[in-house]
């Protein structure tokens, strides 16, 4: 398998692992702010990097039924959110393929 390298993001805002500091996502990947999480706010990205995902797995959740994987922090396992797979409600069928990430298990990086 290799090694695994961790991504290092530029720009104004990163927001990384409140654990360890590796950054996750940029500020700018923020598609709506308007999420809750299991620890309070949450918000919807575009794009997160170093991160590893669980095995998929429905769940429901306040906007219906999804299949989402949780994702942890690749750096110390810590868990920082989830990945959306499958929407099975129409009007929520944009959140595939994004993630969410925990307001309260994040810090700024940068």
């Amino acid at each position: 398998m290799g090694l695994l390298y961790n991504v290092y993001l530029s720009g104004g805002r990163i927001y990384g692992c409140r654990q360890c500091k590796t950054h996750l996502a940029n500020h700018d990947d923020i598609i709506s702010r308007n999420f809750r999480g299991q620890h309070g706010k949450a918000f919807l990205f575009d794009n997160v990097v170093n991160i590893t995902a669980s095995e998929p797995g429905d769940r429901n959740m306040t906007t219906g039924r999804h299949t989402v994987r949780d994702i942890t922090c690749r750096q110390c396992k810590e868990t920082v959110g989830w990945k959306y797979d499958r929407a099975y409600e129409q009007s929520e069928k944009y959140k595939e393929g994004k993630f969410i990430l925990e307001a309260e298990l994040l810090c700024i990086v940068t």
